[in-house]
């Protein structure tokens, strides 16, 4: 039996001014949800520059915004256009409001950033309130360390949102591993909406056209920093430890990430060139085939690795960055004390023997199965049945459910 919510439309709304993380969420929760509703259409609002790189199906589509990006002083700037910020995020706000009130969702879905970059869609989320659409709030499992977040929500007033504009609050991790708004001044209302929907998995896709950029056959460890933009001394860290040790259990396939500065990327594929055990592509937007072929992954421990990781069943070394945002650091310290990965931090990132020993330890890691915390990866089933609901309270006696449908 296969559920048609005829004529229903969700918008997702992704600021993505860094790295994939954002993206791929949103790509993965709209794919989900089209493949369980067949009559619904998924419009996402992206800034991200390569959003076009990425394969959607059927009944979703994406409307690019111009890109801003952070810079490492925190502040921002246009990424492509060589004008004013203020006049990009005019821009971005205008096309934003244009294409909500244009496409009329029945749920608009806001990833993390509550009032969106700058207070972007503050006017958007007013108007949909204002005309019934269902709004929700999607946060990813850890935000950040609280004090700083804390800082972070106060000086951008958000708190109101929470209580004044959002219906739903749904947190895509476990309330065991992590509260993200832990030590705020949330209100008991908020509190109620908050919904933890456990991880979202990562399935391999069944038909795909790509060819994979990686040429080895034999079980290979995947090096992977995500976007790359901050994973630097992660992959430098990686391939040190491949020139000193030719005899490491598994050959390396190391993945840069588009975000990482070009002259990073020639350095470490010079330097891989130069190992018979080592093969360095810049990028891969299948990022599930790549690792689903793995024997083992050493990653940063952003959301979307990790629930690869979990999803896929591989052993895992994370060495999170913990700056900016101790986001990563938080994630990677809890799933080792769970049993889930094994985490190094970067205290001796100048000794590749450290990652030597780490990289010879891996075959005998235990897999993140045998943990084996309950509803670990049930964000799917779950955000389905969410958004389900919500979806069925707007349309009302238009879902039709048909028998035998797939």
């Amino acid at each position: 039996m296969a559920d048609w919510l005829n004529g229903a439309r969700l918008l997702i709304y992704s600021h993505d001014t860094f790295g994939l993380g954002h993206l791929r969420r949103c790509q993965s929760i709209a794919h989900a949800l089209v493949e369980r509703y067949k009559g619904l259409s998924v419009l996402i609002l992206s800034g991200s520059p390569i959003i076009g790189s990425f394969d959607f199906r059927a009944r979703v589509d994406f409307v690019r915004i111009p890109g801003v990006i952070k810079l490492y002083n925190g502040e921002y700037t246009s990424l492509g256009l060589h004008i004013d910020l203020k006049e990009t995020m005019a821009i971005r706000a205008s096309i934003i409001h244009h294409t909500a009130q244009t496409f009329a969702p029945d749920l608009f879905l806001v990833d993390k950033e509550p009032l969106g970059l700058k207070g972007e869609i503050h006017d958007t989320l007013t108007m949909l309130k204002s005309r019934g659409t269902q709004l929700v709030l999607g946060l990813r499992d850890i935000m950040d360390e609280p004090t700083l977040l804390r800082r972070e929500w106060r000086s951008k007033n958000l708190m109101p949102a929470l209580d004044e504009l959002y219906d739903d609050i749904w947190v895509f991790g476990l309330e065991e591993i992590w509260d993200p708004l832990t030590d705020l001044d949330v209100s008991p209302a908020v509190r109620d909406k908050m919904v933890y929907t456990g991880y979202l998995p990562r399935q391999v896709p069944k038909h795909s056209k790509a060819l994979s950029p990686v040429e080895m056959d034999e079980p290979y460890l995947l090096v992977t920093a995500g976007g790359g933009g901050d994973g630097d001394a992660m992959m430098d860290w990686t391939m040190r430890a491949y020139e000193a040790d030719p005899e490491l259990p598994y050959p390396a396939v190391f993945v840069l990430g588009p975000f990482m500065r070009s002259e990073m990327q020639n350095e470490l594929m010079e330097r891989g060139a130069r190992l018979d055990r080592v093969e360095v592509v810049a990028f891969d937007s299948h990022m599930e085939l790549l690792m689903k072929k793995s024997s083992g992954v050493v990653a940063m421990g952003g959301y979307n690795t990790f629930c690869e990781i979990i999803s896929l069943d591989k052993r895992a070394l994370i060495i999170p960055r913990s700056h900016p945002r101790q986001e990563q650091l938080i994630r990677a310290r809890r799933a080792d004390e769970l049993g889930l990965v094994r985490m190094l931090t970067d205290d001796s990132i100048s000794d590749p023997q450290v990652m030597i020993d780490a990289l010879r330890a891996l075959p005998a890691q235990r897999l993140p199965s045998e943990a084996k915390i309950p509803n670990l990866l049930g964000g799917q089933a779950k955000v389905g049945d969410l958004a389900g609901q919500s979806l069925r309270q707007r349309k009302g006696p238009e879902l039709v459910v048909l028998q035998g449908q797939n």
